[in-house]
């Protein structure tokens, strides 16, 4: 079998993989955002007991220079009165004015967040 042949052979294969990763993918999101769709809207007491991130880059190196782009994705991890927890995504603007230890309402739906409102001191 010449090399040309084999190419013919290999490359379907190859597509078809690629083709079922990127469907995956797809099905698991509109999956996780129908069940968030899905899911109640709660309010419900809770304090930040941490933080954190999760930076991504990509580097792209041309001439001994390296160029490439950045994303950070921010977490705050909530604890409820019954000690429950939930780690949930939120945006940087967000991310910035919680505090550990702080308490308020939280507002959220299945994984997805919508708001914090600290207690005021008074």
């Amino acid at each position: 079998m010449s090399g040309f042949n084999l190419m013919f052979m290999v490359f379907p294969v190859f597509f078809l993989l690629i083709f079922a990763i990127i469907a995956i993918t797809l099905i698991k999101g509109l999956v996780g955002w129908k069940h968030n769709n899905d899911q109640p809207v709660l309010n419900v007491n809770a304090s930040v007991v941490s933080k954190r991130t999760n930076y991504r880059h990509s580097a792209n190196h041309h001439n001994n220079r390296s160029f490439g782009t950045g994303h950070t994705n921010y977490f705050v991890t909530f604890q409820f009165d019954s000690t429950d927890r939930l780690e949930l995504q939120v945006d940087g603007e967000d991310y910035g004015m919680m505090v550990e230890g702080d308490e308020g309402v939280l507002v959220f739906q299945g994984k997805r967040f919508h708001s914090f409102d600290r207690f005021s001191d008074l």
